[in-house]
């Protein structure tokens, strides 16, 4: 039993957070997450139209406003991590906000680090709004049809935040803690991100809509 919790406490210390490498070039499964959670957000929301026929919205327009929510989420998402947590180096570095490069000391390959979820979330709100307005369909409706999805997407993305080792918890001295190599000082600490993730992932099994079919289906 001690090997099985040693085994899970230095779980953080054996991830890398690199996919693959090909050359300066990363991909990491952080940004692997992002394409997860939009494939399967599509895929829910299509199905949801072709078996629940109150949805007045196309399979061409549901593709076009997930399209647009993930544009919101990613440019809102960084524009708001440089505006709430580091407006000062950005200011000093703005090719960095947008660019994958770090010109501090000379030309260096880092990807596009830091994102932020409230950030992230007036994006979508903001662009699936436009979106909706400009196509002339109700901002409640798309709502009612995206928002059961929603949980799958934060859940991978909390998993991508795990696999980074960021977003950790508080220090405890239960069994259930890891070792984050981010962390400062070698101590247990809460796998928050898990917690996150896996009550999302339980939220959208209950989800209306989804889990049954007819549940919230309304008469005419």
């Amino acid at each position: 039993m001690q090997s099985l919790i040693t085994w899970w406490q230095h779980i953080p210390e054996r991830l890398d957070p690199v996919l693959f490498a090909v050359g300066p070039l990363q991909i990491q499964y952080y940004g692997l997450m992002y394409i997860v959670a939009f494939g399967i957000t599509l895929f829910l929301t299509l199905y949801r139209i072709r078996t629940e026929p109150r949805f007045a919205i196309s399979a061409e327009q549901v593709k076009d406003l997930a399209t647009v929510m993930l544009l919101g989420v990613i440019i809102g998402g960084r524009l708001g991590y440089v505006v709430f947590y580091n407006p000062a180096y950005y200011l000093e570095h703005p090719l960095e906000v947008v660019l994958p490069f770090d010109f501090s000391n000379g030309v260096r390959f880092t990807g596009i680090t830091g994102m932020s979820y409230h950030g992230g979330l007036i994006g979508v709100v903001l662009g699936a709004f436009l979106y909706v307005r400009r196509a002339g369909l109700s901002f409640r409706e798309a709502a009612d049809l995206f928002a059961p999805a929603v949980p799958l997407g934060y859940t991978f993305g909390r998993l991508g935040n795990f696999i980074n080792g960021e977003l950790y918890g508080r220090v405890t001295e239960a069994a259930i803690g890891m070792y984050f190599p981010l962390a400062p000082g070698p101590r247990l600490r809460h796998p928050s991100q898990l917690y996150e993730a896996f009550s999302k992932a339980f939220s959208f099994s209950g989800s209306c809509g989804l889990s049954e079919k007819n549940r919230c289906r309304r008469e005419p």
